[in-house]
């Protein structure tokens, strides 16, 4: 009796400190999770045929032989995509928690919303991936989508985190550590990020090159793939469909010379969907797919999303254009992430891999991840206009309700959409908190009479109008010019609703405008005449009820814009003119938008005051607190996200006119005053020398401004800096 107690004594101090038997009972050294991992991928590699190491260029970098396990990719930049229009999965639709689209998530400027929302979508990864019932998908996912958006016109705008590369750089770190959770050893899932780099046209994104000098590479277009390496933690991306400067991205030396050697990315580096194809019949960089080959293993491609890169990899091994050596080092970081996610070793030491197995309640349909819907979905809406304090509405003096609009009765899903296990649309939403005491009508709005007729006899009209996601049509069809998607750019920046809000602002006057929209839209006339209007994305399962949570007052919104919205096409540059300078985002805009960037109201006020800076001089290596005071002096609890800009008074190069250092979302009382800090490092401020080749610290005064969006500056205080 004494000795099987003292045996179970044992394995279960085994089973705490992760101690396992591998040691003993494995054949090779790879199966000893005690060793270096880079001692046990040299093993794996030496036991390895060269077929198997071909065929671990794929996204299913598994040894059966050996019993090596390895898991693939799917997609997530808003909730795990099994399902959708899609059809990711290319089986029965699985359901999944879908929040808002990434540009509506950005639109809370919150990283803990970011890190939530991700953190929800991991688990419910390792869950599809390990759960009995299902045991489908992979637990590497393609998110989030780093790419900035430069211009409105952009397909995929619904994809990024806006124009602001600050902004966007904090937002992927967040997303990408919600997505990998914070153990010291293994990931709960790995972020790859996309698509690197400067990927913001669809129209001949096949064979298109972005051009910008080295200066715009480093301060603008690379900067968020920065932070989601050095400040995320992640270890894999996707290279872009286009050129940068006349390379293909497939093949480009920034992914070895900069990615690798600078910023020590050291996982995996996958071509797109059929890029390695498109080397050679759209970009024309090769006279055949062997050499396109042979210069996506040298350029550090570790991972090919194309079917017939095989036999190319073995006749360019065969020939000599790639080494022994070469193919090795890229299969070591598709190495490091399996053994990151622990495919490598026994379940008992994996943090998550009970995830699934212990618990086996399916988390889409729990209530914490129905609130967190609700929650995060709630923060992304956006207030844009409230004259005479039309919203929140007063369900008590209601008798009835006009909801108009197509966008009203449903939750459009996008193309990176999974299948949500239910959804609320907008009209659900009114109906459901209205109560039963006012008659919520509804019109489709093809009518236009009808619709008018309807909001006339109405006490309020909420009119619900924008684009369609997938643009109801076949790939790479767009019938509305104001419409885009993956492969199509829009033609025009016009909401081409405006004829049915107008009608129905003529007859009741009590009119809200609700913008559910994946883009910035020309809405010049809406702004002008509407009293009330609300920026939401699509797809979120809980839009409805988020919705008419802000419309009635029971949460107080306070969701900002992360893009410019332009009042014309006239005042953008063409599409394909990368150099922001020429007019391009906040920072370089000369016009007057329709609503400016950071650009959000709330159904309270803040006043700002006390700007103070912890050092008046910062020098390289610094970093000084930036404090504000901001008080909520209206009659409403809510929440102000205080912005920290800076522009350069004496730079011997040409800086923007603003741009964003610091943000924080801070919910405050009625009559309440709280501080707000920031820290601001000197590297944020210093710019890249061409000559010296690193970021320089100049001597130069900097004026920092405090306010409420880019176009609502409350407080500023200069600083001086340099060397």
């Amino acid at each position: 009796m004494k000795n099987r107690k003292n045996r179970i004594a044992a394995l279960a101090v085994a089973a705490m400190t992760g101690i396992t038997c591998l040691k003993a009972q494995g054949q090779y050294p790879f199966q000893n999770p005690d060793l270096p991992s880079e001692e046990r991928i040299d093993n794996l590699l030496s036991l390895m045929t060269l077929d198997e190491k071909i065929a671990c260029l794929g996204t299913y970098p598994a040894v059966p032989r050996l019993k090596v396990r390895a898991t693939r990719h799917v997609e997530g930049l808003h909730g795990l995509a099994m399902g959708g229009p899609s059809n990711w999965g290319k089986r029965n639709p699985c359901p999944t928690t879908i929040f808002p689209q990434a540009i509506g998530l950005a639109e809370s400027w919150d990283e803990g919303v970011l890190l939530r929302a991700a953190e929800i979508e991991s688990r419910e990864v390792r869950f599809m991936f390990q759960n009995k019932k299902y045991a489908r998908g992979g637990l590497v996912v393609r998110a989030p989508n780093a790419d900035l958006g430069r211009d409105p016109r952009w397909g995929r705008t619904e994809e990024c985190y806006g124009e602001d590369p600050f902004l966007n750089g904090a937002l992927t770190a967040a997303f990408v550590k919600g997505l990998q959770g914070d153990h010291p050893r293994y990931w709960r899932t790995a972020s790859l990020m996309k698509h690197f780099l400067a990927n913001s046209n669809e129209n001949g994104r096949d064979s298109t090159s972005s051009n910008f000098d080295e200066r715009l590479w480093r301060e603008y277009y690379a900067y968020p793939f920065w932070r989601g390496v050095a400040d995320g933690g992640s270890r894999a991306y996707m290279a872009a469909y286009n050129a940068v400067n006349g390379v293909p991205c497939t093949v480009h030396p920034m992914l070895k010379k900069i990615t690798v050697d600078e910023w020590r990315q050291n996982g995996i580096i996958c071509t797109d969907g059929g890029a390695f194809n498109l080397l050679v019949s759209k970009h024309r960089a090769f006279a055949d797919r062997d050499a396109a080959a042979a210069a996506c293993v040298n350029a550090g491609i570790s991972q090919f999303l194309d079917w017939n890169f095989e036999d190319p990899v073995r006749r360019s091994l065969a020939s000599g254009a790639v080494s022994a050596a070469a193919l090795d080092s890229v299969l070591r970081g598709n190495f490091r992430v399996m053994i990151k996610l622990g495919m490598w070793d026994p379940p008992e030491m994996v943090p998550y891999a009970s995830i699934g197995v212990a618990d086996t309640l399916e988390p889409w349909m729990s209530a914490s991840h129905r609130l967190a819907a609700r929650e995060v979905a709630r923060k992304t809406i956006v207030l844009l206009k409230n004259a005479d304090g039309l919203l929140p509405l007063d369900v008590s003096r209601l008798k009835s309700i006009a909801v108009i609009g197509r966008r009203a009765n449903e939750v459009l899903l996008d193309w990176y959409s999974g299948t949500p296990p239910y959804a609320v649309p907008i009209l659900q939403g009114i109906t459901l908190r209205a109560g039963q005491k006012v008659d919520v009508r509804y019109s489709g709005g093809d009518d236009i009479r009808s619709a008018a007729a309807l909001a006339r006899a109405s006490d309020v009209a909420v009119v619900c109008v924008g684009n369609h996601p997938t643009c109801d049509a076949g790939w790479a069809d767009c019938p509305l010019p104001g419409e885009g998607k993956e492969a199509v750019d829009r033609k025009s920046i016009d909401l081409g609703q405006e004829a049915l809000v107008s009608e129905v602002l003529s007859v009741n006057p009590k009119t809200v405008v609700v913008l559910v929209s994946s883009f910035p839209y020309a809405v010049k006339w809406t702004r002008d005449h509407v009293p009330a209007i609300l920026h939401m994305t699509h797809s979120g399962q809980e839009s409805g009820n988020a919705l008419a949570d802000v419309l009635f007052g029971d949460v107080n919104p306070a969701g900002r814009l992360v893009q410019t919205w332009p009042e014309s096409l006239d005042q953008l540059p063409p599409m394909m003119d990368y150099d922001i300078r020429h007019g391009r985002t906040y920072m370089y805009f000369k016009g007057e938008p329709v609503f400016s960037f950071g650009h959000g109201l709330s159904y309270t006020s803040f006043s700002y005051a006390d700007l103070a800076v912890s050092d008046s001089v910062m020098t390289e290596g610094d970093s000084v607190f930036v404090r504000v005071k901001i008080r909520n002096t209206g009659r409403r609890a809510g929440e102000e996200v205080v912005q920290l800009y800076a522009r350069h008074m004496d730079s011997s190069v040409e800086r923007p006119l603003k741009e964003l250092k610091g943000f924080k979302r801070i919910a405050l009382q009625p009559g309440k005053t709280g501080t707000v800090e920031m820290v601001l490092h000197a590297r944020q401020l210093a710019y890249w020398n061409t000559e010296r080749k690193r970021f320089v610290l100049e001597k130069d005064k900097v004026r920092l401004m405090a306010g409420s969006s880019s176009s609502d500056i409350r407080l500023e205080k200069t600083i001086c800096i340099g060397e």
